[in-house]
């Protein structure tokens, strides 16, 4: 055979080599950037999956993300938010969430223990603690319920309003990260939401001034007003449970009761989650009134009532607060307690 025709055989091998490596090339290029257009259509189009703790927390949710997420809350209402314990199906529940929003300062540790152990294996799983990020050590508030020497401060950041603020814009800012293409939709709800608790605080504010300086004192079954009560120039005077949940002594009542004489205070509140039988007794003793409920992680009326919300709740506690302690709460009346979120 002639030089030639190797020559040409080479050439056409080589031609040929070629030929098949770019199309194999473009194949594997094709495909990549369709799986990669494909993966960024389908994040982009991804509905959120957020996991919320107590009722206010959820509704404050609610009301910056709208409809655009799936949310879930987690704690049911009328269940002590300290003590409540994950069951297998709030795991589940947890493991597949893309964020968990909670209040922090210790007061869902069951919750965050599960998100904590998710991570292992699932290592995008977003934790937002809510209070954590609204004040630091130096703000944290010690007392009856919550003594200094346990190391847990109080957790209710939420009964202020202006707290509640800043849970709203750090909900937004997180949904904006972990959602870019709602971040409109997300900022107009939070500019409306914000709006209407400026509202509530200024309403709060002009309604305490109603109240007598000598009246404005506040004795509770549960320590929940510890950063509402400063807010409005409010003294919390004790409370009835022990640090532990557990129910207070014969001589721990007594003392209250000496108290509650000595100070002259009005009424005396209970809880809407724990039993009022020991709040019975001081107020009988006591010879002053009792009002039966005071609401810190459950919203009154049924889940389609349109005071169903964190603005409902706290002016169904300024109402039972505000008019046993000697005020009026005229400024409070024309707040509309119905989510503002836009619906899609």
């Amino acid at each position: 055979m002639s030089e030639n025709f190797f020559n040409n055989t080479k050439i056409m091998f080589v031609v040929t080599f070629t030929i098949l490596f770019l199309s194999l090339f473009a194949v594997v290029v094709s495909t990549s950037i369709d799986n990669n257009l494909n993966s960024v259509y389908a994040t982009a189009n991804k509905t959120l999956s957020v996991i919320t703790s107590v009722s206010p927390i959820t509704n404050i949710v609610k009301n910056i993300a709208g409809d655009k997420i799936s949310l879930t809350g987690l704690v049911p209402e009328g269940v002590n938010s300290h003590t409540f314990e994950p069951v297998p199906s709030d795991i589940i529940k947890l493991n597949n969430a893309d964020l968990v929003i909670i209040n922090g300062l210790f007061l869902e540790d069951n919750m965050e223990k599960v998100v904590n152990e998710s991570l292992k294996n699932k290592p995008d799983i977003q934790l937002l603690k809510l209070a954590d990020n609204t004040i630091n050590s130096t703000g944290w508030i010690f007392d009856f319920s919550f003594p200094k020497e346990l190391g847990h401060p109080n957790p209710h950041l939420w009964l202020n309003p202006v707290n509640a603020m800043k849970f709203a814009n750090l909900t937004k800012d997180k949904l904006i990260e972990m959602d870019p293409n709602n971040t409109d939709y997300y900022t107009e709800n939070a500019e409306k939401y914000i709006a209407l608790l400026k509202q509530l605080d200024e309403g709060i504010e002009a309604a305490v001034q109603t109240i007598s300086p000598e009246n404005r004192k506040l004795i509770t079954y549960h320590d929940s007003w510890a950063y509402f009560a400063p807010r409005y120039n409010i003294t919390v005077i004790g409370a009835v449970q022990p640090s532990d949940f557990s129910e207070p002594s014969p001589l721990d009542i007594a003392k209250l009761i000496d108290q509650i004489k000595a100070e002259k205070i009005p009424a005396i509140f209970a809880s809407e989650v724990f039993s009022n039988r020991i709040t019975d007794q001081i107020a009988k003793e006591a010879g002053i009134n009792i009002v039966q409920t005071l609401r810190d992680d459950s919203l009154p009326g049924n889940l389609t009532s349109p005071n169903h919300t964190y603005v409902g709740m706290m002016l169904d506690n300024m109402e039972h607060m505000i008019i046993p302690l000697g005020g009026n709460t005229s400024s409070l009346t024309d707040i509309n307690p119905e989510n503002t979120y836009t619906s899609p």
